[in-house]
């Protein structure tokens, strides 16, 4: 039987993933196995090492999607009396605040368009003003656009105003430079099958040690509480509960990749590349993209939907499909949109692969013009 090959996934993650890391799951490790915990702490001290904070923070593992990191961090690091300042501009920022009211965290939103960043004058503004603001909570990358928001500029209005900064980087770590020396970050968190090129099933808080150690009986979730997390893996190198063993193997090699392929610079040359190539080629073809180029960061880029009465996205979707393509549909309130990302396993020729795709798909459509409406 010939085995059919899998699609390229140009989505925000799950992502194409190498050979060599589905390989790496192919073994079975006991939770409490030596072999096991010496991975465990390989991956905290590398992840450490890509932040450039070993001697500052810990890096936190939990079992689950990125989100479930998210909302660990958070509850984790504030506690009933913390007021956070959360900067929405996408799904992804309005998350956070979802888990702020499950969590009943008191919370300010500073909201702009999903096609605006972050607006900074806005956040040194409400810390000016307001001295119970504990914490401001940042995405670094926002895919529900694409847009790359102004990170080290909140970190230092942050910094100034003696308050302490959580950043959501799910989209960026790993390819997206997160300085700590400009960045003056409490916690950040990613997850596995981003730019780091795992498999879903496994996120982490990279914080501050002093931070965490003031965090005990801040939980109000037993399987999310990252101190007691912090404090059973610093005691004896093992989860509380059982850990996804096979992610964290094809992590441990995921990772290993990453250092060979140049680290940050390295990966997020090549997704850059790849960007570049993708944006060209739509344009080419007529497709609008939502954002300016000096907004766009080289993950994903949400691209207008043609106004052209012949396009309809579900067909368009199945057709990529059939050629092996899978795409992201959009995810604005601002625009009709559909999303294509650049991340994962991929590169030049599989952009142009899925750009020789795409045009195919909006000939045999009968798609005349790609353009969005007026």
């Amino acid at each position: 039987m010939t085995e059919t090959r899998d699609p390229w996934l140009l989505t925000p993650g799950p992502l194409t993933t190498s050979a060599t890391v589905k390989a790496a799951m192919r073994h079975d490790f006991g939770s409490r196995d030596k072999r096991f915990i010496a991975i465990n702490r390989r991956i905290r001290e590398r992840l450490l090492d890509i932040a450039g904070v070993r001697d500052t923070h810990v890096c936190v593992p939990v079992q689950g999607s990125g989100t479930f990191a998210v909302e660990a961090t958070i509850g984790t690091l504030t506690n009933p009396d913390s007021h956070l300042l959360v900067l929405v501009n996408g799904a992804y920022g309005r998350r956070i605040a979802k888990i702020c009211d499950y969590y009943a965290r008191r919370y300010t939103v500073l909201e702009s368009a999903e096609d605006v960043p972050n607006d900074t004058d806005a956040v040194e503004q409400a810390l000016r003003t307001d001295p119970t603001l504990s914490h401001v909570v940042a995405v670094h990358c926002e895919t529900t656009s694409g847009i790359l928001n102004p990170i080290v500029a909140v970190a230092e209005i942050t910094a100034s105003a003696g308050r302490s900064l959580i950043v959501d980087t799910m989209s960026a770590f790993g390819a997206i430079e997160l300085d700590a020396n400009q960045v003056a970050y409490d916690a950040v968190v990613a997850s596995a099958n981003k730019c780091l090129e795992g498999v879903p099933g496994l996120g982490f808080g990279i914080i501050r040690r002093s931070v965490l150690e003031s965090c005990a009986g801040n939980a109000p979730s037993l399987s999310l509480d990252l101190y007691d997390q912090w404090q059973g893996l610093e005691a004896n190198g093992q989860w509380r509960f059982t850990p996804p063993t096979h992610v964290i193997a094809a992590f441990d090699q995921a990772l290993a990749e990453h250092e060979a392929e140049g680290g940050v610079a390295g990966r997020g040359a090549r997704y850059r590349r790849n960007c570049e190539i993708l944006v060209a080629g739509m344009r080419s073809m007529g497709f609008v993209p939502l954002l300016a180029d000096e907004l766009q960061a080289p993950i994903i880029v949400t691209f207008h939907m043609p106004a052209d009465p012949s396009f309809d996205f579900q067909d368009f979707y199945n057709r990529l499909s059939e050629r092996g393509f899978v795409i992201y549909p959009g995810k604005l309130t601002v625009a009709n949109s559909f999303r294509i990302g650049c991340i994962g396993r991929i590169g030049e020729t599989e952009i142009r692969g899925a750009l020789a795709a795409i045009e195919l798909a909006i000939n045999e459509m009968g798609v005349s013009s790609c353009a969005p409406a007026a």
